[in-house]
């Protein structure tokens, strides 16, 4: 059944030779290939083509290149996209036998700054999800990294987000016992984060994953620190409307910056709205406020 459904995880293997260009063209063409490459992976196939081609060889991780957490892309099938963002992509996919959600980043190779950020949020996520087990913590299985992608192998949460959940449901519409129930699997899940010495930072409802028995997951720990690590949060790691105002001023961080972010998300629970609307004049003030740092993060 699954091989009538999902595609085997393949890497396309570049063949193309470095382009010989003039100084004085060189900014213009880095724009226009970088131009081309957004379109390239923004189109509908271009992911598939990457992970799909029967014309290229599997991918396998050297053995220096290795790591415990290495994926054996040989056991790993990919289904359908079933959510997106500006870098990645996230998959149901198969692995050993198992349903599983594959989330994959693109690395660009035009923007130095940012394919440096997205490798540190993807070796930080994986560093942090490989040692964490807990039942209101997403399991992290398996990862690999190979440009032009990285992927992140979790369990599969089939009911989704639980901002997809509210946004189902009427204003003011959940019983105390159902907020409570989804509150307390949030809770024991941060706790046992905090007690690991972790901080999250983007604690918010679309982060926050549900399974079959609507049990509640943390999930998303790119831009998640060790509280003895944590610096000044240069570049508002979080997103703003449920950001701490310690965040959005970036300055030092500890666990309390969590516990501002479930503040909102107990919010969001009990009246099921999203925590300031897009168009809400609270959040335009904050992000006009931060216009040089808004482009970079969801608001």
């Amino acid at each position: 059944m699954a091989s009538s459904c999902f595609h085997a995880f393949r890497f396309r293997r570049s063949k193309s030779k470095p382009l010989k260009i003039s100084s004085s063209s060189k900014s213009h063409l880095n724009s226009e290939m970088e131009s081309l490459e957004r379109k390239r992976f923004d189109s509908l196939e271009s992911w598939s083509m990457i992970l799909e081609s029967e014309n290229v060889e599997t991918w396998e991780a050297s053995k220096e290149d290795q790591e415990e957490w290495t994926a054996d892309l040989s056991q790993l099938f990919i289904g359908n996209k079933f959510a997106s963002g500006a870098h990645s992509r996230i998959y149901r996919g198969i692995y050993k036998q198992r349903a599983v959600a594959v989330k994959m980043v693109r690395i660009p190779t035009q923007k130095e700054e940012t394919r440096a950020l997205l490798e540190q949020q993807f070796k930080c996520e994986v560093a942090l999800l490989s040692r964490l087990f807990h039942p209101n913590i997403v399991q992290f299985i398996a990862a690999c990294k190979k440009p032009p992608v990285y992927c992140i192998i979790t369990e599969y949460m089939s009911q989704g987000t639980l901002r997809m959940y509210l946004n189902k449901k009427e204003p003011y519409s959940l019983s105390t016992e159902t907020i409570l129930r989804l509150a307390l699997d949030i809770s024991r899940g941060m706790e046992y984060l905090h007690s690991q010495g972790v901080i999250h930072r983007d604690l918010k409802s679309s982060n926050l994953l549900l399974n079959d028995e609507m049990r509640v997951k943390v999930a998303d720990f790119g831009t998640s620190c060790l509280e003895t690590q944590c610096q000044e949060t240069k570049g508002n790691k979080g997103t703003y409307r449920w950001m701490a105002p310690e965040m959005i001023k970036e300055k030092h961080c500890t666990r309390k910056v969590d516990v501002y972010s479930f503040g909102i998300v107990l919010w969001e629970l009990t009246t099921a709205f999203a925590s300031l609307s897009r168009n809400d004049p609270c959040a335009s003030c904050i992000c006009c406020s931060r216009e040089e740092r808004a482009a970079s993060t969801a608001c």
